[in-house]
């Protein structure tokens, strides 16, 4: 797998999406930021996705990925803010990271669950090191790194 950013990586992802039935959608539709980098933090004016139009156009989406948890601006902490707007708010399934948790799509019986993954940000490295799991791993291997308990994590998702 090519890890840059190249038309052959480009491809690579996609097909990797695509083999395995995965759509990518932001929750966020616009924002506004007054400095230019990556940091969930510095939007302001956030605007959301109307995920529950997706959801009922894609019958066959049934469990929703969050990279980053319900910290402040992250996707999780939004995606509770857009539900609390709808009135619906997410039941848990599992308090362990990752955390699992569901919801019933408004106007049907159709549960979602929603799985709130360690962020692949550098920022989110702090909180992988202070896991109790990642801790454990570490203990076990020492060269075990926060990329390696990312892995871990995500694969059984993917």
């Amino acid at each position: 797998m090519v890890f840059e950013t190249t038309e052959e990586a480009i491809a690579q992802r996609k097909e990797f999406l695509f083999q395995r039935k995965i759509g990518v959608c932001d929750i966020v539709a616009s924002a506004q930021r007054e400095k230019i980098d990556a940091s969930d933090l510095g939007m302001q004016d956030v605007k959301l996705r109307d995920l529950i139009s997706v959801l009922q156009k894609n019958e066959l989406v049934d469990t929703l990925l969050f990279t980053g948890g319900n910290s402040k601006n992250g996707p999780e902490y939004f995606f509770r803010r857009y539900l609390k707007q709808h009135n619906l708010a997410l039941e848990v399934v599992s308090s362990t990271v990752p955390r699992i948790h569901k919801f019933i799509l408004p106007e049907s019986t159709r549960a979602i669950k929603t799985i709130s993954l360690t962020a692949p940000s550098g920022a989110a490295n702090r909180a992988v090191g202070s896991l109790l799991e990642y801790k454990k791993m570490k203990a076990e291997n020492s060269e075990i790194t926060t990329i390696d308990f990312r892995v871990h994590q995500y694969t059984p998702f993917f």
